[in-house]
């Protein structure tokens, strides 16, 4: 129960550290002197379709990260070591 605890934490930092840097780079896009926070590069390929004659599927995968993404990851892992030493 312990193990399930700190991946349980750890996950939720992660992705709240995920969606808040998305947040604030969507926030700051446009403006002057924030703007640069919402700079980033997208990975990965778009659709990839196969038809087998009987079946037809696509494929895709895009990850997109910015620099607000990056430091509030960041920050979500320090918060993280800082809080679940005793879990």
């Amino acid at each position: 129960m312990k193990n399930f605890k700190r991946t349980f934490a750890f996950i939720f930092f992660m992705l709240a550290g995920i969606i808040l840097g998305a947040f604030i780079a969507y926030i700051c896009d446009g403006k002057s002197y924030v703007g640069w926070l919402a700079w980033g590069k997208s990975l990965g390929f778009e659709n990839v379709s196969v038809d087998l004659y009987v079946i037809k599927f696509s494929i895709g995968l895009m990850v997109r990260a910015c620099i607000a993404q990056i430091f509030t990851i960041a920050a979500a892992l320090i918060v993280y070591a800082k809080t679940c030493k005793n879990l």
